[in-house]
């Protein structure tokens, strides 16, 4: 009985140091591989030294030894928060943006930056009060493409040597004070008002160019002013209206009132 007890003992000690081998295995096995996705890249470091980048797929890292640091290669979209500038023409606006970049170079975006992610924010944010700040306020409103496409050249200059490529770059808002926006707003109503007075100096004179035209027509054949004044009594004259209206020469009358003024002199 003796002799069974320990064989038993001997075969569950031996067991459960194979349960825990088996254990150690595992675990070493399991942080020895990496699968990758198509999406993210691996940059690893042996005993310190940067060895590269490895992905997509399975990656074996060796347990102890090598450091491995995951990027993101997607797009990635980071708001700009609020910024007040003072533009060139001393307006105080406050304006934000949005920022589209993804990594390219995953190696350099871990070594040459501590937290790529915060340093395009904070590069972003001085970037935009740079920009806006060296314009006038008309040229924020009415060349915000421009705008848009200078800020993404410096971001993206800038952020070359981190292995970072921007994308784009839009603005988003723009706020004014109060007291802008009602000198705006008067500033358009009398611009439409100019608009509406010189579109009415000109019809003034296309008619009083067309009347001229008309007058030395009438000069050549006076006929035409003949006809004219029917056409008006025409027009005067409607299917209610009681008053008749009869054309006189005036060469019919011009006797008369010679004869009159011949009397008034006598």
């Amino acid at each position: 009985m003796s002799a069974i007890s320990i064989d038993i003992d001997s075969i569950i000690s031996s067991l459960g140091g194979l349960v825990v081998a088996v254990v150690i295995i595992f675990f070493v096995l399991s942080s020895a591989i990496k699968i990758v996705p198509e999406y993210k890249r691996i940059v690893l470091f042996r005993l310190g030294r940067l060895v590269g980048s490895r992905g997509p797929g399975i990656v074996f890292i060796a347990p102890f030894i090598d450091k491995a640091v995951s990027v993101d290669l997607r797009i990635l979209t980071l708001d700009v928060p609020v910024q007040e500038v003072i533009t060139k023409d001393n307006v105080a606006i406050k304006v934000n943006a949005v920022v589209y970049f993804r990594v390219l170079e995953p190696s350099k975006s871990v070594v040459e930056v501590e937290n790529y992610v915060i340093a395009t924010s904070q590069l972003a944010q001085t970037t935009l009060r740079s920009v806006v700040g060296s314009v006038e306020l008309d040229e924020v409103l009415s060349s915000r493409e421009k705008i848009n496409q200078e800020l993404q050249k410096i971001i993206d200059d800038r952020t070359d040597p981190w292995g970072i490529k921007v994308s784009a770059v839009e603005v988003k808002e723009l706020e004014l004070p109060e007291g802008m926006k009602r000198a705006m707003a008067r500033q358009a109503e009398a611009e439409r008002e100019r608009r509406a007075k010189i579109i009415s100096a000109e019809g003034e004179l296309q008619a009083a160019s067309k009347l001229s035209e008309a007058a030395r027509a009438m000069e050549v054949s006076p006929v035409t002013l003949q006809l004219r004044y029917l056409q008006t009594i025409r027009e005067i004259s409607g299917e209610r209206n009681t008053t008749t209206f009869f054309p006189i020469p005036v060469d019919l009358i011009q006797p008369f009132l010679k004869n009159l003024m011949n009397t008034q002199e006598k």
